[in-house]
């Protein structure tokens, strides 16, 4: 059984397992991981692309490692083409799952076919793609997430569930609860969160942690949270956070497998020096020898970084309220600078002390 949207959220039969129609776009680590492991439950998905990477996916097809099952999608449906994908498929719900830097071009493909387009989930990082959707498409037609779970992608169409905690979904909608179930029985461990802003800024914390650092200094977070300085730098940054949040009225959340109160507050009243002794302990549990998403973005030479949607994000929100974020603000530059080629990447590269000294 299928459950089509009538007029922005429509009515569902909770009686039936959900069997829903699932427009992705794009198949990076987030995509292939939801996409493909709701495809496996059953459900139909189409993932959208860039035409350049259509015929490569078909030929790799898609692979889900989790642990020790590998679940194999050997015929993935892929368009290169919104107009055409809406118009031969009525889609349930479309999820959005790429980098925050490539949201504007994304939307900017919706023009014209805003009537035909469905719900979109936004599993994006940061707290302002929401904001962008619903000026398209309305307030009723977003729904926010956020996946807690850890993915590493060792090659095309190939990826590797590194830690699995979950998939927050925002309860603000009538398919909210319809997306869980769906999720749960795809086993994606997917729960309802009660507040949307404060799940996307609790996520960004998480995200915030040992990334901008990481990648102008080229070093891993282990090293990171070894040095009492660069540590100092890190709570700084979530102190700062936090002030906007709190300036907001948002509340820190726990997320799936992920206990942000907790780091909050570690961060926010214990001493430095006892919050990093706890800290490097739970980073090393939870993170692995894995690097960061800013360090690998830098290290792919894309030319872009989420850091704007993330470090960057805290200082205008800051600026916006009345607070100051310079810590936030100085990572945010001084790695766009390294991205964009105006600071050498020799200058900050393994030299800790570089930036210690422009912060502290």
């Amino acid at each position: 059984m299928y459950f089509y949207v009538v007029s922005g959220f429509g009515e569902f039969d909770m009686t039936t397992k959900p069997h829903l129609k699932i427009l992705v776009f794009g198949a990076g680590a987030i995509g292939t991981y939801v996409g493909g492991s709701l495809m496996n439950q059953g459900n139909e998905v189409v993932f959208l692309e860039r035409p350049s990477m259509i015929d490569p996916l078909k030929k790799a097809g898609l692979e889900i490692s989790v642990f020790e099952k590998k679940i194999r999608l050997p015929d993935p449906i892929l368009f290169d083409n919104l107009s055409e994908s809406l118009r031969e498929f009525h889609f349930d719900l479309a999820i959005l799952a790429v980098k925050s830097y490539d949201t504007d071009e994304v939307i900017k493909g919706w023009s014209g076919l805003e009537e035909l387009m469905p719900p979109v989930l936004c599993l994006q990082n940061g707290v302002e793609n929401e904001q962008k959707i619903r000026a398209v498409l309305g307030n009723d037609r977003v729904l926010s997430g956020t996946v807690t779970t850890a993915i590493g992608k060792p090659s095309l169409g190939k990826i590797v569930v590194e830690k699995l905690r979950g998939i927050g979904i925002a309860g603000e909608s009538k398919l909210s609860q319809t997306i869980v179930t769906a999720m749960n029985e795809a086993g994606l461990n997917a729960e309802l969160i009660d507040h949307a802003g404060g799940m996307k800024w609790s996520k960004m914390l998480t995200n915030l942690l040992a990334n901008a650092s990481s990648a102008i200094l080229r070093l891993s977070p282990e090293k990171i949270f070894n040095n009492p300085d660069l540590y100092k730098i890190e709570v700084l940054q979530i102190r700062e956070t936090l002030n906007v949040m709190n300036k907001l009225d948002i509340p820190v959340v726990n997320l799936p497998g992920t206990p942000v109160r907790l780091m909050a507050f570690l961060i926010q009243y214990m001493p430095i020096w006892l919050s990093r002794f706890i800290m490097k302990r739970a980073m090393s549990s939870g993170r692995g020898g894995k690097m960061p998403s800013f360090y690998l973005d830098l290290e792919s030479g894309r030319k872009k970084s989420e850091v704007i949607f993330l470090n960057g994000a805290v200082a205008r929100y800051a600026e916006a309220n009345g607070l100051d974020a310079p810590v936030n603000q100085t990572l945010n530059d001084v790695l766009m600078g390294i991205v964009e080629g105006s600071i050498p990447s020799e200058v900050y590269d393994h030299h800790p002390q570089k930036l210690i000294q422009k912060i502290l």
